[in-house]
């Protein structure tokens, strides 16, 4: 059976005067923890141009079982700006 791996997505939206300070946390913190647990291939970040949430990350997971690790729980969610984030939707797809 061929392998198929599974995109995950999050928007957020974070007030103007935290965005420099998040950016670099997501940046240099979480997108590094993230890539280190098992389960989780590749990730980056985007804008969006219309609409929103205006942050997005779009990562590559292996499957159901990258939410299920020690390494991930112990990183989930936005860490020191968990209070300071707004409009917080997540998907995650399958090629179908």
């Amino acid at each position: 059976m061929p392998e198929t791996h599974q995109t995950h997505m999050v928007f957020v939206d974070i007030d103007p005067e935290d965005e420099a300070a998040f950016d670099d946390w997501y940046n240099n913190t979480h997108l590094p923890d993230i890539l280190a647990c098992p389960g989780w291939l590749d990730a980056r970040r985007e804008k969006c141009l219309e609409g929103g949430p205006a942050h997005v990350a779009i990562y590559t997971i292996t499957g159901p079982e990258a939410y299920e690790t020690p390494e991930f729980a112990a990183i989930k969610g936005f860490g020191p700006f968990t209070d300071k984030i707004r409009n917080f939707r997540r998907v995650r797809l399958t090629k179908s």
